[in-house]
């Protein structure tokens, strides 16, 4: 199962209380005190995993707190600091405020730690408190109460490139073909119900891109219909777009129309998504009707696209190179330049 967004509820861990105590020996009448201070109480810190690709783990264990530090003792023994309560993210979460509404975090790398509740500091024993008017207080102090609340986790996924489609489009049988995933296919719509993260494998230039495939989206998509509006932020961080579309025109569809809807929920969703650089993809080129498909399709958008077909093989390996050379260019475009000495 792929849990995408949940609720936890997260209380870091209470301080420990200082201790009132005073030194008593033999031949030591004004031994004064000697009392510990309470331990700290362990915090609730976010780890990310790149191990881990969705929510699950926290959408049927909502609750998680962390340890309170001990008291303190007598004899200036300090309490031991409280453990603390370590989840592990993946990569893409952003944290939700689920009171205010705000982000309060977001892990994006492996291995990235951000506290998200701190834990109480602990309560001075009453040796803090000896001043020389004052030889014997019997003062201590409670430890804090620590941070806790009530907190969304909303993932998106962060992959290189997106696919985009209309449903029966072939998206999960090109992912099938070209990354290790292997997700259902079927011939019916929405056989896709979560999104799926594939690998697509380099062995030669020793180099792997990541394929985020969401949902199929269909017309009205950015105002809640069908799948694809809940899963569109997984595509927000993609380096690259890359549009499917059936080019044979099953079921009556027009591929120039597929083409121009998917752009205008892209758009209704988020403008900045039509920024990203973009690939066209011709599937079903196996088929008689794709050519004179293909003819009008370019006659009315004037882009560049690459023809495949899934159940043949056809022009896969040209796809993959493709994308990994248009990865490869964001991500030198996003390395500054090294300035000049």
């Amino acid at each position: 199962m792929f849990i995408d967004e949940c609720v936890i509820k997260v209380q870091a861990g209470d301080g420990g209380r200082g201790c009132i105590s005073f030194r008593r020996e033999k031949y030591e009448p004004w031994g004064g005190p000697n009392g510990g201070d309470g331990g700290r109480g362990g915090d609730v810190v976010l780890v990310g995993n790149d191990d881990t690709n969705n929510l699950i783990d926290y959408k049927y264990k909502p609750h998680w707190k962390a340890e309170r530090g001990e008291h303190g003792q007598g004899a200036d023994c300090h309490g031991r600091d409280g453990k603390s309560c370590i989840l592990k993210m993946p990569l893409g979460t952003v944290v939700i405020d689920d009171e205010t509404g705000k982000a309060v975090a977001e892990v994006i790398e492996d291995g990235e730690q951000i506290v998200l509740c701190k834990g109480g500091n602990g309560g001075w024993g009453n040796t803090h408190f000896k001043t020389s008017t004052n030889r014997a207080p019997k003062r201590a102090n409670p430890g804090q109460p620590g941070e806790g609340g009530t907190f969304r986790l909303v993932l998106k996924s962060i992959a290189d490139i997106g696919l985009v489609g209309f449903p029966n489009a072939g998206k999960s049988s090109l992912t099938g073909r070209i990354t290790k995933a292997h997700p259902k296919t079927a011939a019916y719509p929405f056989t896709t119900l979560h999104p799926q993260i594939g690998v697509i494998e380099y062995p030669k230039e020793y180099d792997r891109l990541l394929l985020a495939d969401v949902p199929g989206l269909i017309e009205g998509a950015s105002e809640n219909r069908g799948l694809g509006h809940r899963f569109l932020r997984h595509i927000e961080r993609c380096a690259l777009l890359m549009f499917l579309i059936d080019m044979a025109g099953m079921d009556g569809r027009d591929p120039r129309e597929d083409y121009a809807t998917l752009l205008k929920e892209l758009e209704l969703y988020d403008p900045e998504m039509l920024k990203k650089p973009r690939v066209v993809v011709a599937n079903k080129m196996d088929l008689d009707t794709a050519a004179a498909n293909l003819a009008k399709f370019k006659r009315r958008h004037k882009v560049d696209v690459i023809k495949i077909s899934c159940l043949t093989g056809d022009g896969l390996e040209e796809l993959k190179r493709e994308l990994r050379k248009r990865v490869r260019a964001h991500r030198a475009a996003k390395v500054s330049p090294t300035p000049a000495a």
